[in-house]
């Protein structure tokens, strides 16, 4: 795999994961720079795709990776305003606004926990198996499970703070 053609068939199914963590991982205003960010950085690791383990696995990897030296790098913790809503649209598919701002909520609040916290609850919703969050995390199995059941539990506190307030 080394051309455009084949880098696009090989990430055009992991398209809707890597738009989740842009938008997990950065507040509106910066999604589309992350998002180009973990573009690239697929593109560059796609020579190291050597096939052991699922062409999903390997992406999230690298995806999750940058997510985490992004956030590092890049100080996020003011709150943004809300300027990028229109790089979203893609995301408004006739939903009404009440659904589209429970779903800004509960980004808001992923972007409250911790990074891997983050990353783990990411892939918990893409449904990847604890052992395959294990490798990419370095982690164990029973660790993940810990920390997934405390990452819940605080996302479920941080979403009823944001329903009070309304």
């Amino acid at each position: 795999m080394t051309d455009n053609a084949d880098f696009n068939d090989w990430i055009r199914p992991h398209m809707g994961a890597l738009m989740r963590i842009a938008r997990a991982f950065a507040e509106p205003a910066d999604q589309h720079d992350l998002m180009q960010e973990l573009m690239i950085s697929t593109w560059k690791a796609m020579p190291a795709f050597r096939g052991d383990a699922a062409s999903s696995t390997f992406i999230y990897r690298v995806a999750h990776n940058r997510a985490l030296t992004w956030k590092k790098r890049h100080n996020l913790n003011l709150f943004r305003a809300h300027t990028a809503h229109a790089d979203m649209a893609v995301l408004n598919d006739g939903s009404s606004d009440g659904a589209l701002a429970r779903l800004d909520a509960l980004y808001a609040a992923l972007r409250q926990l911790s990074p891997i916290d983050r990353s783990l609850m990411l892939l918990w919703l893409e449904e990847t198996s604890y052992a395959d969050m294990a490798a990419l995390h370095g982690l164990t199995e029973t660790n993940i499970g810990a920390r997934l059941t405390h990452a819940r539990t605080r996302l479920s506190a941080l979403m009823q703070e944001t329903s009070d307030e309304y």
